[in-house]
């Protein structure tokens, strides 16, 4: 059996799955982005299991394969990355807005409308 075959096919089914993730980041809907991140785990799980257990070789033609599908996963790793960290930034801003006007409210009180 060529493990080439075998492999590819893991490494591509996770590129798939990372621009899903990605796709989900860019429009914000962040209960897809997680559900396809568990999904990504458990492609990468299965990849390690079958490089473990077939201690597997790839041929020149297919390490150079394998090296394509990575630097893409890569790239849709980082801007997911991007993405995820500026909307925390934007959910921090959020907060501590929302904090200090509670901080202030605690301390003077809200204003009465006749003032």
């Amino acid at each position: 059996m060529n493990h080439s075959l075998a492999l590819l096919p893991h490494y591509e089914s996770i590129a798939g799955t990372s621009a899903t993730m990605l796709d989900a980041a860019r429009s914000g809907d962040w209960d897809s982005l997680v559900a396809a991140e568990r999904e990504c785990a458990a492609l990468i799980h299965q990849l390690q299991s079958l490089e473990a257990e077939a201690a597997l070789k790839l041929d020149p033609v297919g390490n150079r394969e394998r090296i394509r599908i990575l630097q893409r996963i890569l790239s849709h790793d980082a801007e997911i990355r991007e993405l995820t960290q500026s909307w925390l930034r934007g959910l921090e801003k959020l907060l501590r807005t929302s904090g200090l006007e509670r901080m202030v409210r605690g301390s003077y009180g809200s204003p009465s409308p006749a003032q």
